[in-house]
């Protein structure tokens, strides 16, 4: 059984509100209710506010010591396989049901908002989907496949365009199908007594292995696909002609890399930025079905 979060359980007080009960209530950003909640409970937990401010300075520290270690180690050193393992191993057995949950959905709705720019570009362009039904199918190295699936993308699509001599443009007849819900849910993931540890510090914990496991290549393009946040915002406010909608997608200029210390920072706000593209995006498929005007997407409920 997923847990109700314990904001959503206290009475309102008005000397003492909730700052995560306003945010669960605040309608100006477009989540459904059940990730907003997840998100929120997750964020609130004891592990987000007592561990991280410990963890995030060691990781930092690690990163830098390991990019030392790393100049005196062949280039190509790599163990892809090894880390995913571990992972999905880490992920399992410590990381909580509320951060497992989102973690898994970010693979899918990243897959599917590739897949709608692809399918609604004048050149269109297949898509590497990316869709694990659970924790174990992350070891078939599932977060490397992620990144390169981002750029490699890019690189397809802009071939395409060039090559047709078109440029990405607003799609008359917009294809929503393949914009779904993912067939994931909460009461499916790990509920053990160690599974505490928050989404956010999980990534802390998990970047600088992510840096010793993988080639500095690797490690380098996971950490600047963050820069693409705002690339596919572009492409998916372009294709519906909603320029106003990119507010919701910041994550630094794609023409300036960031340092590496604040990958695991900036792979949160990734991952939220996913789950409001892919939200609103839902919310324009429902207005579009029942045939309402785009002014009217905010009024599309999302359970």
């Amino acid at each position: 059984m997923s847990r109700t979060p314990e904001f959503l359980t206290q009475a309102h007080d008005e000397r003492d509100p909730s700052p995560w009960l306003a945010l669960y209530l605040d309608q100006s950003t477009p989540l459904p209710d059940n990730v907003k909640s997840a998100w929120l409970a997750d964020s609130s937990s004891g592990s987000r506010q007592y561990l991280l401010p410990f963890l995030r300075p060691i990781a930092r520290l690690t990163i830098i010591l390991i990019q030392i270690v790393k100049v005196f180690v062949p280039r190509n050193w790599s163990h892809s396989m090894l880390l995913h393992r571990f992972l999905a191993w880490g992920l399992k057995r410590f990381v909580s049901p509320e951060a497992n949950w989102l973690i898994l959905r970010h693979f899918h709705l990243g897959s599917q908002v590739l897949a709608f720019i692809g399918r609604n570009s004048p050149a269109p362009v297949t898509t590497n989907s990316l869709e694990p039904a659970d924790i174990d199918a992350l070891k078939d190295e599932m977060f490397l496949k992620h990144d390169l699936n981002l750029f490699n993308f890019v690189i397809r699509l802009n071939t395409a365009l060039r090559e047709k001599g078109v440029a990405l443009c607003k799609a008359e007849e917009v294809d929503f199908s393949m914009i779904k819900e993912p067939g994931l849910r909460l009461e499916d993931m790990p509920h053990g007594k160690l599974n505490f540890l928050d989404l956010q510090s999980a990534i802390e914990l998990f970047t600088p292995l992510y840096q010793l496991m993988l080639t500095d290549n690797d490690f380098w393009r996971a950490a600047n696909s963050l820069q693409l946040d705002e690339t596919i915002g572009i492409y998916t406010a372009t294709i519906l002609n909603a320029p106003e909608h990119l507010i919701l997608v910041n994550n630094k200029h794609p023409l300036v890399p960031l340092s590496t210390l604040r990958a695991g920072h900036r792979l949160v706000i990734h991952g939220l930025s996913t789950e409001m593209l892919h939200s609103l995006l839902r919310r324009m498929q429902a207005a579009q079905k029942a045939g309402e005007p785009e002014t009217a997407l905010y009024d599309q409920p999302l359970a």
